[in-house]
């Protein structure tokens, strides 16, 4: 790894524009619920008599509110008392750094924004934003915690939304967009914790149109072939070791200067 760690550091050094997808392994690295898989999802369906996919989509919103909210509180925005774990603070000092210009997630917790990236796409929203589709009024997340039962416009009375996508709905072509804008002027761009032929990557990775696709994952997939450099670990270990690397090379050199000038 410590050779990788040198050999994708050059690469991101060298870089004008990198772009990071971030996938669901650096999610689940940072002990948030896998809702839709495995036990958790079992467990879910058990005790709300239905599937998160189910739950989470835009016809059950529409005509089961009550349960909507029941899971959507309990299930997911209680998860946000976890703070964003190394993985996604390494990201931002990658971004501080200038080693990565803009993340792209669909993720829907706001790990990236909370641990202090600027330049974040959500694909599919976030759940700190809220608002009321009648009359546009915004809402913080701590209002939908807060709330008992169904949440309600103050101004109005209509049920208030998450501003996230919903199974069933298409995502935001405008967001869409954007992402394709940022991925074309890309040279580099640096796909952490998913395979390439997930959704999140498939969709995106055809408007790449460099050759120096960096894949980080600690699940081996028959797609990982078409990454241009390939390590398999944990998300959050590798870049911890790349910032790490970076760092130690800002000091040496550094401190080279510093004795030329003495």
């Amino acid at each position: 790894m410590n050779m990788r760690s040198k050999n994708i550091l050059q690469l991101l050094e060298e870089s004008k524009y990198t772009v990071a997808i971030s996938g669901k392994e650096m999610f689940l690295e940072n002990g948030y619920p896998g809702v839709r898989d495995g036990e958790e999802s079992y467990e879910i369906e058990q005790k709300y008599g239905y599937s998160a996919e189910e739950i989470l989509s835009s016809a059950f919103y529409a005509t089961r509110k009550e349960v909507f909210f029941e899971f959507y509180r309990t299930e997911m925005l209680a998860a946000t008392v976890i703070p964003p774990g190394k993985g996604f603070l390494n990201l931002q000092k990658m971004e501080e750094y200038g080693l990565v210009h803009c993340e792209i997630t669909k993720r829907l917790f706001g790990l990236l924004e909370r641990a202090g990236c600027r330049n974040v796409i959500n694909l599919h929203g976030s759940i700190y934003d809220n608002f009321c589709p009648h009359c546009g009024k915004k809402y913080p997340i701590e209002y939908i915690i807060q709330s008992k039962g169904v949440p309600l416009c103050e101004d109005c009375k209509n049920t208030i939304r998450p501003k996230i996508c919903l199974y069933g709905e298409m995502v935001d072509n405008g967001i869409v967009t954007k992402a394709a804008e940022e991925i074309q002027k890309a040279d580099v761009l640096l796909v952490l914790g998913t395979s390439l032929h997930a959704s999140l990557c498939h969709q995106l990775i055809q408007y790449y149109n460099g050759d120096k696709l960096i894949l980080i994952t600690n699940e081996e997939h028959y797609s990982d072939k078409l990454a241009d450099v390939l390590v398999y670990s944990r998300v959050d270990d590798a870049l911890e070791k790349l910032v790490t690397a970076y760092q130690n090379k800002w000091n040496k050199e550094h401190e080279l200067e510093k004795r030329e000038h003495e």
